[in-house]
């Protein structure tokens, strides 16, 4: 049977490079990648709180950590900037406050750095928050999942598979829902693709969206 592998790690090295960049000995290697994970559940917290609409869009489209001895350096992809800031350097330096709360190493400078995505609906994850937003407003599937789609061919992608799993619209079984415009060819290594796997929670459960982007090809 056909094994489902991410698209991303599969394409580690070709199209695709870390999202998380630094070096550790074996026996600290895990508290690293959980040090990441904390840095970014931090600041996707800051963001969720602080936004100026309550339309509960974060727009984040990923978040690129370089680690160093002495510096944490990280870049934050964002959409929709204005949403996070509206002094914009007080609102980095608070939320550099708040993850350093997080941390306490005495050692390691914190830097953040926010750089604006040029078109942020051909970003999965800003996709698959939309997504989310729509269901959790009781948007019928099939209308938020073509808006979405919508939304990404004015980026010019190649295409784009949208899928959703789980108790659509309240229905007693679970089931898989599925949408493909263009060409999405997972099994191309060359192949530029885009993915992000993302979980809502509406009232009847917990629904799965994942989002493939073919964006080009070498």
């Amino acid at each position: 049977m056909g094994q489902k592998i991410n698209p991303l790690g599969f394409r580690l090295g070709i199209t695709q490079s870390h999202h998380s960049f630094w070096f550790a000995q074996p026996q600290n290697y895990s508290a690293g990648i959980q040090e990441d994970e904390k840095i970014r559940n931090c600041i996707k917290d800051y963001v969720q709180k602080n936004k100026r609409t309550s339309s509960g869009f974060e727009g984040i489209a990923r978040i690129q950590i370089k680690k160093r001895i002495d510096l944490i350096q990280v870049i934050i992809h964002i959409g929709f900037p204005n949403l996070l800031l509206e002094g914009r350097t007080r609102g980095i330096e608070e939320l550099q406050m708040n993850v350093q709360k997080e941390f306490n190493s005495v050692n390691r400078r914190l830097n953040i750095a926010i750089t604006r995505v040029e078109k942020p609906y051909g970003q999965p994850n800003i996709l698959a928050e939309y997504i989310a937003l729509q269901l959790k407003n009781r948007v019928s599937f099939r209308k938020a999942m073509k808006k979405a789609i919508e939304l990404t061919e004015q980026t010019d992608t190649k295409g784009i598979q949208v899928q959703i799993a789980g108790r659509i619209d309240g229905k007693e079984i679970a089931r898989v829902e599925w949408i493909r415009e263009g060409r999405v060819p997972l099994q191309t290594i060359r192949a530029k693709i885009d993915h992000c796997s993302y979980t809502t929670r509406t009232i009847y459960g917990v629904l799965g969206i994942k989002i493939w982007i073919f964006v080009d090809e070498e």
